[in-house]
């Protein structure tokens, strides 16, 4: 057996068990506390008083402005300087999550603006309040249309999980960074880092597929109905 695959099959063990322990976690919870971020946000672009929405435009604009790696940076090494101390896998999930949050939160306040307001006037016609209509109404036609690009979002935070190595979470890069350290064979190990990213990459991407056949298809059958 050839020195580079021996050493990939030696080293796969400890970078899955990186991403199963670290790399998974980080993805889906900050995808779903990001997406929570963004919908509120949404609402109070669209919804909320005037003062609010400014705060949340602000908040968009730096996040959107700044890269990300800054970003985890400052909260991970910069806030100590007042107090304030995290340790690096809480550091990272904060990170991320202000990092979806401003950018689902112009997806679903995109979405949320395109259904349109006769829906709105219909449901209140029938004695619905707002919550009611956003609910029942508004939302399912709007989750149909967010499907894929939050769907890419979501593919597109499982790969830039690896930034959170820079603030020493155990993640699935920073394992294969140690390695290497033990190794001397950056080539070989970045190499398996990258196809372990793109399998769990081209499996999500499969599902997002899958999903979105059943959604056209669903949406499809609601037209047909009408």
């Amino acid at each position: 057996m050839p020195a580079w695959l021996s050493l990939m099959i030696e080293s796969l063990p400890a970078l899955l068990w990186a991403c199963i322990l670290f790399t998974v976690p980080l993805t889906f919870l900050s995808f779903v506390f990001g997406i929570g971020v963004g919908f509120l946000a949404a609402l109070a672009r669209l919804f909320g008083p005037a003062p609010l929405a400014a705060f949340v435009r602000f908040y968009v604009w730096i996040i959107r402005g700044t890269p990300l790696l800054v970003q985890l940076f400052l909260i991970f090494y910069g806030l100590p300087s007042v107090g304030i101390v995290l340790d690096a896998f809480p550091a990272a999930l904060i990170g991320f999550t202000l990092n979806v949050g401003a950018y689902s939160s112009e997806i679903i306040r995109a979405v949320l603006a395109s259904v349109p307001r006769g829906q709105w006037e219909a449901a209140y016609s029938t004695g619905m309040t707002w919550a009611q209509a956003m609910r029942r109404i508004v939302l399912p036609q709007a989750s149909r249309i967010a499907v894929p690009p939050l769907s890419n979002t979501f593919i597109s935070l499982v790969k830039d999980t690896s930034l959170a190595a820079a603030i020493t979470v155990p993640e699935l890069f920073r394992a294969g960074q140690r390695i290497v350290a033990t190794t001397y064979e950056p080539l070989v190990l970045y190499i398996e880092v990258a196809l372990v990213y793109l399998v769990v990459s081209s499996v999500l991407s499969s599902l997002q597929a899958r999903v979105e056949k059943r959604l056209s298809r669903y949406g499809g059958y609601l037209g047909a109905a009408s």
